[in-house]
């Protein structure tokens, strides 16, 4: 049975950081492929950013420049780290692992396993 635990979120002021931090636990064929998504109150869950076999990253454009990905496979624990924190960035976020085919994505339906959140809020 895989677990994923997100830990590390809180409320900060527009401008802060915060490094949120995905444990994962179980038998996992694969944590190579990981990503994290968020999702704001009435809005759908989207991508943030993801990383491939090879260590390369994806962003999508709100998180570029700002929020960096990164994973310790030793330790099998995924980050985000997220600098200049602004309002629209209050969610909750979440880590997963891909079907593999999906591997270095943000498309979410791609994503079959899921931690159960951290909640995000960054105040004005």
């Amino acid at each position: 049975q895989v677990q994923l635990v997100e830990s590390g979120g809180g409320s900060v002021q527009a401008g802060g950081s915060l490094r949120l931090s995905c444990a994962a636990f179980g038998y996992i064929y694969s944590t190579d492929c990981m990503a994290w998504f968020r999702q704001a109150p009435g809005k759908e869950r989207e991508g943030v950013a993801a990383i491939d076999t090879d260590g390369s990253t994806t962003y999508t454009d709100s998180a570029k420049g700002r929020f960096t990905i990164s994973k310790d496979n030793a330790k099998n624990t995924l980050y985000l780290q997220m600098n200049s924190l602004k309002p629209e960035d209050t969610a909750m976020y979440y880590c997963a692992i891909p079907i593999p085919r999906f591997c270095g994505t943000v498309v979410a339906r791609g994503y079959n396993r899921w931690g159960q959140g951290t909640q995000v809020t960054v105040s004005s």
